[in-house]
């Protein structure tokens, strides 16, 4: 029996944060940047003058906070025009009149109860439709998806736009309080054994930070054979600098992934696929921060270096240039992977990268010219995804 396995990152399914939805990533960093700053500095004790100083001026990014004729004032349009709302729940935080600049009247976090938490906005309806059409034509067995919002979206995917293909909907919330998290889709095939999640794992590094971005979920799925199949789902840190390197934090979260590896194999696992968006691509033969999984020595097979992975390039890219999955489909751009265990990849009959939902890059005014796309899609916000599709087929 052949069982499809593959990785897609959707983007979300019916809603985003505006901030991650911008044509131009440059956009929105500043306002994740002041995001991040604001919950951070929010949590302390006890809050000094610069404390405050770069609270205002993190509300002020995000248009919590807008400059006026009269001076800085609170945005009385936030639900329109900001980036992010500011809840107020309980205490008192912040003083806005109408004649005066605002101002922090909290002393700490003890004084208030409250966050701030990003606006989020309607993903195009063309989108999600082919969001659910690239699933629907790739038909996986089992389906790593990135950058869902929560289950009950998932579900509701499932059921309104696929029409109930799978019979497993599997979601953990992860630490990203952005809503994209990584969720799993399994047909009637397989069955779901157990769920471990990863999500508290400490970073050694930042003393009471976690270490997984969102998570890493591992999961144990029965196949029809009776055979134990694990997966390691992934979205690694991402590649903005909005909030310093990532590099360093991604080449940990790629650490622990491994040892997460190790410690299955350690135990008897032999069918283990680690997959999802790893967020770094190869500099020619190199894989800078993701050494752990893709580097010398490593125990993993990469599908993109699978002989059987036989569809890797687009239906028009004659000169096989396009070998990568995200926007441009540069090599650098190759983000989304399925890596396996030797055992597993003995299994894989066929492969490639699945973009007939991928516009290209959010600048171009045209479609690709490498590789074909959904009819209905005829400008950058009505793509599925910025990122094709990476599956495997294995014949178990």
């Amino acid at each position: 029996m052949t069982l499809r396995l593959a990785s897609f990152n959707v983007e979300n399914l019916f809603a985003r944060a505006k901030a991650l939805d911008t044509d131009e990533r440059e956009v929105g960093e500043p306002a994740l940047a002041a995001f991040e700053t604001f919950n951070r500095v929010a949590a302390r004790p006890v809050y000094s003058d610069q404390d405050k100083a770069d609270m205002i001026v993190a509300l002020t990014t995000l248009r919590v906070l807008v400059e006026t004729p009269q001076g800085l004032r609170l945005n009385k349009n936030q639900f329109d025009d900001a980036w992010a709302l500011l809840r107020e729940n309980r205490g008192d935080f912040l003083a806005a009149p109408d004649d005066a600049p605002p101002r922090i009247v909290a002393k700490g976090r003890g004084d208030w109860l409250g966050w701030v938490e990003l606006t989020i906005e309607p993903v195009d309806e063309t989108s999600t439709r082919m969001t659910a059409k690239v699933i629907d034509e790739l038909a996986p067995d089992m389906l790593c998806v990135v950058e869902a919002e929560n289950r009950p979206a998932l579900a509701r995917f499932n059921d309104e736009l696929l029409g109930g293909r799978f019979a497993h909907c599997m979601l953990v919330d992860g630490n990203d309080p952005r809503g994209i998290d990584v969720g799993l889709f399994c047909t009637d095939a397989v069955k779901v054994r157990w769920v471990r999640s990863n999500v508290d794992v400490p970073d050694p590094m930042r003393k009471g930070k976690r270490l997984f971005s969102r998570d890493c979920p591992v999961y144990q799925l029965r196949l029809p054979g009776g055979e134990d199949l694990f997966l390691l789902l992934n979205h690694l840190k991402s590649q903005s600098f909005s909030s310093g390197d990532p590099d360093p934090l991604r080449t940990r979260q790629a650490q622990e992934v491994r040892a997460l590896y190790d410690g299955l194999r350690a135990e008897g696992a032999t069918l283990v696929a680690v997959l999802g968006d790893l967020n770094k691509g190869p500099d020619g033969d190199r894989h800078p921060t993701l050494e752990a999984l893709l580097g010398p020595g490593t125990p993993l097979v990469d599908a993109y270096g699978h002989a059987n992975f036989k569809q890797l390039f687009g239906d028009k890219d004659v000169h096989h240039e396009r070998p990568g999955s995200f926007q441009t489909c540069s090599l650098k751009n190759r983000l989304d992977y399925i890596l396996m265990s030797p055992e597993l990849a003995g299994t894989v009959v066929d492969g490639g990268v699945f973009r007939k939902g991928l516009w290209g890059g959010p600048g171009n005014v045209n479609p690709p010219r490498q590789w074909s796309i959904f009819p209905e899609i005829t400008a950058a916000r009505q793509g599925a995804s910025d990122h094709g599709a990476v599956w495997v087929d294995l014949d178990l």
